[in-house]
This record gives C-alpha cells, structure tokens and sequence, in this order.
C-alpha cells in the first residue's frame, strides 16, 4: 500500500488531483483509514491512473474519461487513440514553426522597407521549355494556401515521372495561373521539364512552358514559407524602374536537397519595359 503522496509521486500528479478523482469517482482509494480518514493505494492503481492521465490529454473530458474506462478500452486500443493524437499534436506543431517563419518573413519584409537592392535584381530571357506537370487549386496565392498545394503536386509529379521512365531535365518550376471566374483561387503548376513527347498512357500532361521575353529575376534563399521578403523587393524594383508585371512569377528551384532552410530558388517575373 502506498500512502496518497507516494502514490501521487509514483504516478507523476498532485495529491491534490488525486483527491479530485477520488471525489468524483474516478479513481478511488484501495483503503481509507476509518479513524483518520488517510487514503492509501496499491501500485495495481497506476494503471488505471494512466489511462485516465492519457485520455485526459487527449482532450477528453473527465466524465467521458470515467465512461470510457467503464468500458474497459485494452491498452492496445488506448495505445491506438494516443497515436492518433500524438499525429493531430504533430500536425499542430508543424503549422505553428510554418505560421512563425511567415510571420518573421512579415518582420524582416517591414525591417527592410525603405530599403532596395537593385543589384539583386537581373532582367534576363527565359527560354521555353517542355516540362511534365500536374496541377491544384489553392484557395488564394497566400503562402498558407499555396504550400499545402505545391508539395504534394510535386511529390506525386516526380513518382509519376519514374514510373513512366523519365528523367528531369533540369531544375522543377512551380509557376500559377489566375482563376478563369476572376476570384482569388489560383491554379498551381508543378513542373519537371522532361525530353519527352506527350503520350496517352501518361498519368500526367506535358506542356511546352513558353518563353519569357522580359523577366524580372531575383534569388531566394532559404524556405519558401519566408520567400515574401524576396518578393516585395522584387516587386518595388519594378515599380521603382517604371516597369510593369504582366503574370505571376515563376519559381525556379535550383537547389532543394535537404533542409528548406538552405534551399536556393529564383523568381521570374514577367514584366513589359518601359
């Protein structure tokens, strides 16, 4: 038997939480002392104590937690409903690091106004190419709409492009196209240019890219969850030169091995001179 603050001690909780569960029926006593009312419990308890502490973070309410336990949930179900939350807590993270680099591309985008390096910026032709591509629709060109579109088109482009035999010919490109009803959602393009002609069995299109006769370019580093810096000051030298965009930009992803972090990627924005 353990008296209640070794049990709470084993069992990593408070006495005071511990008191809780004994008063709402949740985990009661093995033995209270008649004369002094002192609990005690027996190490066979912590595994009730565990699965209440488990379920509870995983947000069910104490009541449902009582209910279920009621039920007898085997631990190897139990173990399967902590997976699946450990995978939405996952999730969860990954989207808050990704809010947070775009919230410091926002940072870095006001810390630099004011300011433009115009020796950043090349305007240069870019020739047409033939390319495999599939495409999405995001909601809106925002970076929150546009990444969980682009990397699982990619992702799928380049199996598909293996399975049918076919080796990229160059660096991917990623380029948009605006919605046909005028609204905000866009038509995202991932593409691998590829020296192939279109065939029916393809489980994807091949298209010739035209040629850009003007684009404004400039080199990103980095992760394209951050690329807004990069794109604004993009976007003020070609207001500041008297030039004009015609198109979205295209991406070029010259370098993605590893982490987004190092990644090298070029935008081409299709402008007319003044």
């Amino acid at each position: 038997m353990f008296t209640i603050g070794d049990f709470a001690k084993h069992g990593r909780v408070s006495v005071r939480m511990l008191r809780h569960y004994d008063a709402i029926g949740l985990l009661r006593p093995a033995r209270v002392d008649p004369v002094s009312g002192y609990r005690c419990y027996e190490a066979a308890q912590l595994a009730r104590l565990n699965r209440v502490i488990a379920l509870k973070d995983l947000g069910f309410t104490l009541q449902q937690v009582q209910s279920i336990l009621d039920e007898k949930v085997g631990a190897e179900e139990l173990r399967g409903m902590l997976r699946l939350r450990r995978a939405e807590l996952e999730a969860v993270v990954a989207e808050t690091a990704t809010r947070l680099t775009r919230v410091e591309a926002r940072l870095r985008t006001i810390e630099s106004e004011g300011l433009m390096p115009s020796d950043d910026v090349v305007v240069k032709s870019i020739p047409a190419v033939r390319v495999a591509e599939l495409t999405g629709t995001a909601a809106g060109f925002e970076p929150e709409h546009i990444g969980p579109v682009v990397g699982p088109l990619f992702g799928e482009l380049c199996r598909r492009v293996a399975e049918a035999g076919l080796t990229p010919a160059g660096a991917s490109i990623a380029y948009y196209t605006a919605a046909e009803d005028g609204g905000e959602a866009v038509t995202v393009h991932a593409a691998v240019p590829v020296a192939a002609t279109p065939q029916d069995g393809h489980d994807f299109a091949i298209v010739d890219l035209p040629a850009i006769e003007n684009a404004a370019t400039i080199v990103h580093r980095g992760s394209m969850d951050a690329v807004l810096t990069t794109a604004q000051t993009l976007a003020r030298w070609i207001d500041a030169t008297g030039h004009r965009s015609t198109g979205y930009a295209r991406e070029l992803y010259l370098e993605v091995a590893g982490d987004p972090d190092t990644w090298v990627t070029e935008l081409q924005e299709p402008i007319t001179t003044p």
